[in-house]
């Protein structure tokens, strides 16, 4: 895929959706600014927005503070217990419509994510404002539907994206 340095470019990344991937494949964390580097690919960067979840750990203090002053916006939830001891929190949603409401004011939209529920929002992206969608995670652990789905798709599973 072309990619030139007039277009405006959003960054969505799933946190959740790659430190695990890392930690699970790798044992490993991700390099979240080589990742941000590799999406923006020298164009214009419209806005860089990290969904991450909180989890009353203590490191994660640190961490979110690291992943602000690499360039992005950070977007916090908190981790829900539930009676049984269930644990949610994910940011599909919030994700989803984040990016959908960018889509009219960018030419691409960069989803760091491996999870085929986005599929919806890739091709409603692509129809309705005309945006390429691009996808940044692990091969292994990225649905091939949304790999089919989308306009070009970057594996980071390769050392320079690890810590």
């Amino acid at each position: 895929m072309i990619k030139h340095k007039d277009q405006r470019v959003a960054v969505f990344v799933d946190v959740a959706n790659l430190y695990h991937s890392a930690k699970n494949l790798y044992k490993k964390r991700v390099n979240f600014k080589q990742v941000l580097a590799e999406a923006v690919a020298g164009r214009q960067l419209i806005r860089a927005k990290a969904y991450v979840v909180r989890a009353e750990n203590e490191d994660e203090g640190n961490f979110f503070e690291a992943i602000s002053q690499q360039g992005f916006e950070v977007a916090l939830k908190d981790l829900q217990i539930f009676a049984g001891g269930a644990r949610k929190a994910d940011w599909d949603v919030g994700i989803a419509v984040d990016a959908i409401k960018m889509g009219p004011k960018v030419d691409v939209v960069v989803l760091c994510s491996g999870d085929g529920d986005y599929i919806p929002m890739v091709e409603y992206l692509q129809s309705t404002f005309g945006c390429l969608v691009e996808v940044i995670s692990f091969r292994q652990t990225t649905s091939s539907k949304l790999i089919e789905a989308v306009d070009d798709f970057v594996s980071i599973s390769n050392k320079k994206y690890l810590l």
